[in-house]
């Protein structure tokens, strides 16, 4: 059936829809901003088979290592219209994070802590979640759709849909990076049910550049674009739930909790804004903290002093590993009394990592003379089979 309108009125509609739709993206990035973000665009709600298909390789190949929630959910990760069937667009959101100073710097203090950029601050997933839905309410209050938003809590694949949205490009870091920004964002999604035009995806602009990649202390890089979870710091130190592979180790530094390497070398660093800018919350006291000031935690002071904290997510004992494989590799004397009382840790995960601590940081000598406190008589006193490995690496291995 032929419409009664005419060209120019059909032409007057569309005109009219995009005026209505241009305003809501203004409406939108102003809001955005007065609450701390820094870049806002629209991307479609179908992202293209390339970025499942990266997904896929990934999750076969086995370089998500314990992350069994990606192979679990890599079906529904490849599609936003597959987590809520009503999206029609997906509003992308990112908040700079940049430090004021280079964070690679206190990689040299081995006796002091090295956290990642991004637990330097309170919780951003508590952060950038309240915020998100303070905006969420405002465009769904003016735009009359549905709204869901998300902050890396579900199954979105937030930097291919950043991409797509025009924010940034993924590097060969396998981060989004921006020509605006840099490396350090983060990244949020608002769902909605209404249509609104998306901004043209971003190209990707690395270039023959590889800073990034000859960054990694761990080599977690197998080619350009790919990453080997199993092998990145960050993954070992947070999501990781055993001892920290001995290959690792000496190459872990004194990184506590992730590891900045490859983002903090980026070029486009350059135009990165300070955090303190964005309106985040920073935590003063996790700048260059202490190792011994974190030896000394039980878990009722671990709770205390990570609350509000992304670090408190992976528990005091998985914590006190990693700090005892930078105190291994610190060569500071004055931490051994510390790392000795940790020997009878109640947690077997702690033991063996004071085990090595010990044996980085003491002569031979002394490690017998613990091991025979430890096991007396011959009589095995500790009955944990990945302590006890670790005691005889230390009791056979020459001092470092």
């Amino acid at each position: 059936m032929a419409s009664d309108r005419s060209p120019a009125q059909d032409s007057e509609g569309r005109s009219a829809r995009n005026d209505a739709a241009g305003r809501l993206k203004s409406f939108l990035k102003k809001e955005a901003a007065t609450l701390g973000f820094t870049d806002l665009a629209v991307a479609p709600p179908d992202i293209g088979p390339e970025a499942s298909a990266r997904l896929a390789r990934f999750v076969e190949l086995g370089r998500h290592g314990s992350m069994d929630w990606l192979a679990e959910t890599k079906d529904r990760r490849a599609s936003p219209q597959s987590l809520w069937p009503e999206v029609r667009s997906v509003i992308m959101l990112a908040m700079n994070y940049g430090p004021r100073s280079d964070p690679l710097e206190g990689l040299a203090q081995k006796s002091r802590a090295s956290v990642s950029v991004y637990a330097r601050n309170r919780d951003y997933h508590d952060i950038i979640k309240g915020r998100l839905k303070q905006l969420a309410g405002k465009f769904g209050a003016r735009a009359g759709g549905d709204v869901k938003v998300f902050v890396d809590t579900a199954p979105v694949m937030e930097k291919p849909l950043a991409e797509a949205a025009g924010l940034g490009w993924i590097g060969k870091h396998t981060n989004l990076v921006s020509r605006s920004h840099g490396s350090w964002l983060f990244l949020g999604s608002i769902f909605t049910t209404v249509e609104l035009m998306p901004d043209v995806a971003e190209t990707d602009h690395c270039g023959s550049c590889r800073a990034c990649l000859s960054a990694c202390p761990t080599d977690a890089f197998p080619a350009p674009y790919q990453m080997d979870a199993r092998r990145c710091i960050s993954y070992l130190t947070i999501e990781n739930k055993g001892p920290i592979p001995h290959e690792f180790r000496a190459r872990m530094g004194n990184r506590i909790y992730g590891c900045d390497d490859c983002l903090a070398v980026c070029p486009w660093n350059k135009y990165a804004q300070f955090a303190s800018e964005m309106k985040l919350i920073a935590r003063e006291d996790l700048q260059s903290p202490s190792l011994a000031e974190f030896l000394a935690l039980d878990d009722a002071g671990f709770r205390a002093f990570f609350s509000g904290s992304p670090i408190k997510r992976i528990g005091r004992n998985r914590f006190l590993r990693n700090v005892l494989i930078a105190t291994g590799n610190s060569n500071d004397q004055t931490l051994v009394p510390l790392c000795e009382s940790l020997l009878s840790d109640p947690s077997p995960l702690v033991r063996g990592a004071a085990v090595w601590a010990l044996s980085r940081l003491t002569p031979p000598a002394r490690m017998r003379e613990l091991a025979k406190a430890k096991f007396q008589d011959g009589a095995a006193l500790e009955d944990d089979p990945e302590v006890r490995a670790e005691w005889d690496l230390a009791l056979n291995r020459p001092h470092a």
